[in-house]
C-alpha cells in the first residue's frame, strides 16, 4: 500500500513540476538575462526600490539591461524568472538604490502586473491590461490610445495625478481618475505617496 501511495503522489506532482521552471541570474554584466517569452501572456513583476524602465518591443523575449555609474559593480543584483503555463513571475532584488537604472524589455502585447516598493518606474509601449502599484515615488505610464481601454482607474493617496488625454483627476489630499470606454484593456495604477502620470498618444 505504501508503494502505491508513493507512486500516486509522484504522478500527481509530476505535472506541477513540469509546468513550472525557474531561472535565476546574478552579475548581469557577465551573465546577460535574455530569455524567450511569448507575446500575449501575463507577466507579474515584483521590484525592489530603484529606478526601473519597462518597455515593450516587437521581440518575444524578456531582456534586462543595466545602466548608470553603478552598473559595472551591481554584481549582487538578482533577476529571478519563474514560469508557468499561464504566464511568469519576474523578481528583481539586491539592486543598488542609487546611480543604477534597470531596463526590462518585454513583448509589446503583454498583460502586465507590477508591484514596487519605492523609486521611479516608467512603463512605455506595452499594449495589454496593466495593474501597477508603487508605494512611494513617481510612476509614469505611456498608455497609448485612450480608446484601447474599457476601464482606467488611476489614483494617488498623497500626491498628484496627471492623465493627459484620459480626463481630469479630482481630489484634495489624494487625486483619482476613473473612466470607462469601449476598448478591450483595463488599466489600474496606484501610488501611495508620489506622483502618477498617464501619457496618451492622442
Amino acid at each position: 500500500m505504501r508503494l502505491v501511495l508513493i507512486a500516486l503522489l509522484s504522478a500527481l506532482l509530476a505535472p506541477v513540476a513540469a509546468a513550472q521552471t525557474k531561472l535565476e541570474v546574478k552579475d548581469l554584466r557577465n551573465h546577460p538575462f535574455d530569455v524567450p517569452f511569448a507575446s500575449e501572456r501575463r507577466l507579474r513583476m515584483h521590484l525592489e526600490s530603484g529606478d526601473y524602465h519597462i518597455v515593450g518591443s516587437d521581440g518575444n523575449r524578456i531582456v534586462v539591461h543595466l545602466a548608470g555609474p553603478r552598473a559595472a559593480t551591481a554584481k549582487n543584483l538578482t533577476v529571478r524568472l519563474t514560469e508557468t503555463g499561464a504566464g511568469a513571475d519576474l523578481r528583481v532584488f539586491h539592486a543598488p538604490k542609487n546611480e543604477l537604472r534597470v531596463s526590462i524589455e518585454i513583448p509589446r502585447y503583454t498583460d502586465l502586473y507590477v508591484r514596487m516598493s519605492g523609486g521611479d518606474l516608467d512603463i512605455a509601449h506595452v499594449a495589454g491590461n496593466k495593474d501597477v502599484r508603487l508605494i512611494a515615488g513617481d510612476l509614469t505610464i505611456d498608455a497609448g490610445d485612450p480608446k484601447d481601454y474599457a476601464m482606467v482607474n488611476a489614483s494617488v493617496r498623497f500626491g498628484d495625478v496627471r492623465a493627459d488625454g484620459f480626463g481630469e483627476a479630482k481630489g484634495w489630499m489624494g487625486e483619482s481618475l476613473k473612466t470607462k470606454g469601449t476598448g478591450k484593456y483595463r488599466l489600474h495604477a496606484h501610488v501611495f505617496a508620489g506622483d502618477l502620470m498617464l501619457n496618451s498618444s492622442h
